[in-house]
This record gives structure tokens, sequence and C-alpha cells, in this order.
């Protein structure tokens, strides 16, 4: 039957999926006109100690939800700016976490940072806790582009960060650069990239500025440069990119090889995730394919941490799944196994059908053995092939 239709299930074991976490801090020095994160500006002391609290106590919750007991593979602490707590609060949560649930020996654990946070001796104590992964807020090392992205820091200080992320014993880091910025040439594109690689990241992550909803530049956009300058800058960063032994293998994610992030992988492999914090998002499977639920948090800090909000969680439709599993494996250039969908969703190869065919008939999609991947047409029109399997 087609995803129309009723969807033919396969048996599978949620517990065999791979499981993350995911930890969201929503404070920030100032909020970027461009962000659309659950992220607030810090204007009093932020609550360190109360929010590691509620954190523990969201994630026994959750534990509670994911019922049989699973080992954590990867964790992201993400935000908002958590470099911004101090040490000695992630190591109360990072200990918490552990005396809660299995993580892995050789766990990936990463850290959002941004360079106006960064001071040598926290950042050592960063590493000491486990912490072996950073991913650095830089999006540009032009200083009158980063004024007009509002970031609070200088291309002078994001060198310093890298430097710093470097001495303290990080050799796993992510540099974030954006691209298609108001007034931004080619040139200036290209030396963004050629910066970022001379810092020698294992990870850059390269996308471009769009005007989010509920963000400041959506409501006051900036002029941007024109679509087809954007997408000649883009192409000539890429090349760049891959000439210094960086493999795209995401949208918007570049890596050298064996030091793509796990975490990430396991969003866009639509594997499960816990989603703790205010605003967090989860994902987990209990049982295939009828009780695949999504987790929301309150999003506001104060109801969060009164924990009055409550936590939302909804039961994927089943007849969506198709769709929520593409959605995520197609962003990868590796693309999809028949057997990978089988196992992350727990339906039949067949519930893909006839939309599956027309893709590979219309040339968006192509097909070696069982794995289908996107090609050049398929990945410049994604939205085209998604549209596709929508219910």
């Amino acid at each position: 039957m087609g995803v129309h239709g009723e969807c033919r299930r396969v048996v599978r074991s949620a517990e065999l999926l791979p499981l993350s976490l995911y930890i969201h801090f929503p404070w920030c020095i100032q909020k970027c006109p461009y962000c659309d994160f659950n992220s607030h500006a810090v204007k009093n002391p932020i609550p360190e100690q109360a929010y590691i609290d509620a954190l523990l106590t969201d994630l026994q919750a959750d534990l509670e939800l994911l019922g049989a007991q699973r080992s954590i593979n990867s964790i992201f602490m993400g935000g908002g700016t958590p470099s911004l707590f101090s040490a000695e609060a992630l190591c109360r949560l990072l200990t918490g976490v552990r005396q809660s649930v299995p993580v892995a020996e050789h766990c990936e654990i990463t850290l959002e940072a941004n360079p106006g946070t960064f001071e040598s001796a926290k950042f050592h104590e960063f590493r000491a806790l486990g912490i072996n992964r950073l991913s650095i807020g830089i999006q540009s090392f032009q200083d009158r582009h980063l004024r007009t992205l509002g970031r609070v820091h200088s291309a002078a200080e994001a060198m310093a960060a890298v430097e710093i992320a470097v001495k303290a014993g990080f050799d796993n880091f992510n540099l974030d650069l954006m691209f298609g910025l108001p007034d931004q040439s080619e040139s200036e594109a290209l030396n963004d990239v050629e910066t970022a690689v001379s810092l020698a990241p294992t990870h850059i992550s390269f996308y471009q500025l769009t005007l989010e909803p509920n963000t400041y530049f959506y409501k006051f956009p900036p002029k941007l440069p024109e679509d087809d300058l954007i997408f000649a800058a883009q192409k000539r960063c890429q090349q760049l990119l891959a000439e210094h032994g960086y493999q795209q293998y995401e949208v918007s994610a570049y890596a050298k090889p064996g030091k793509q992030s796990r975490h990430n992988r396991n969003y866009w492999q639509f594997g499960d995730y816990l989603g703790i914090g205010a605003g967090a998002h989860g994902k987990v499977s209990r049982a295939l394919p009828n009780d695949i639920v999504r987790t929301v948090k309150p999003r506001s800090p104060e109801q969060y941490l009164s924990q009055t909000g409550g936590s939302q969680c909804e039961v994927i439709d089943v007849a969506q799944l198709p769709l929520e599993f593409l959605m995520n494996q197609l962003r990868l250039k590796a693309g999809f196994s028949l057997n990978d969908y089988e196992a992350a969703t727990g339906l039949a190869a067949d519930s893909l059908e006839p939309n599956l065919s027309v893709c590979l008939e219309q040339d968006l999609l192509r097909r070696e053995g069982l794995v289908y991947t996107c090609t050049e047409k398929g990945w410049d029109f994604l939205d085209v092939v998604l549209e596709k399997f929508i219910v």
C-alpha cells in the first residue's frame, strides 16, 4: 500500500534504536536579530542551581516515559549559551545524568560556546568534566558582519576562542559559519571559510542566513544579496571546503573523515533523543510503529523552573512516519536504506510506494541496491521530494 493507505507493520524492538540526550540552556548575553531559537537575554544572574535541579527532575520524568533502560550514546548541551554556566554547575548536571541513566563509555559530549564567553581556566575545567567536543558560534570572521548579526564578539575574540579551546585540550570542535549575509561579497564569504579552515576544526557548519518568523530580522528585514549571487558564493565555498578535506555529509555540515557529529547524525537518521530544558524537544520510540512520541517542554525559563507548564507529549500518526523519516534522512548525503526505514519506523518498505518510484522516475532520487540518495536535482529541490509524501 502507498502512504495514503493503511501502512503494513514490521515488528521491531524500539530498545535497539540509538538514544541521545539534548540539554537546552535558554540564556544568552543578548538576543541576536536572526535567532529563532528559544533564547533569552540575561537580565539577572542566571539561577544556575535551580536550573540544574529542574533539568535533573525533567530527566527523571523522561526516563519514566522511556520505559526500558537504554544507554545514552551522545549528549549535546545547546542554547542559548551553555558556556555561560559555571564548570561546577555542569559538573553537577553531568554527574546527575550519569547517576540516572547509563552513558556509553565513549559518549560524544558536546558543549555549544560563544566566543564572548571563553575563559582559559573555565574551558580546562569543562574538558576535565568529560566534555570532549565544542561547537563554537563564530558566524563570521569580519567585524562589520558580526556587528550586523548582533554578535557580542569581535573577529579577534573569535580567533582567540579557538586558541583557548585547543590549549584546553579540545581536539574535536565545530565552527559555525553563515553566508548570504547583508552586503556580503563572494570574496568575503570565501575569506571566512579560508580563515575557519586555517584554524583546523574537525567540523564546520556552513549555513545560509534565513529570515525566520518571530525574529527582529523578519520584522525589519535587511537587504540580502541576490539569490544567484548567494548560490554562486555557496558553491565556491563548498568547493574550497572539499579541497581542504571537509566532506559534506548533511545539508549544512562538513567534517573531516571520522569526525561527523554523532549527535546530529542521530537526529537525521530518525534516532531517538531525550530533550530536557526550557523549550527542548524530544523523540522517543516506545513501540514501533504506533507508539513513537514527540515531547516538548515549556519555553519560558520562568515557567520551566516553576514546573507549572507541564510537558507536552504527542504520538506521531503512523501515516505521517514516511514523511517524518524522509524529512530527516534525506538531509544526509548518504541517504537511507530500506532496512534503515523499517528499523526506525516499524513499517514495511512498501509503505513508501508509489511515491518512491515516482521520485526515481523524475530523477529526484537514485537507487543502488536498497540504498536511496538524492540526485543533484533532488538535493537542490528537496522540498519537491518531500511534498510527495505529505498525507
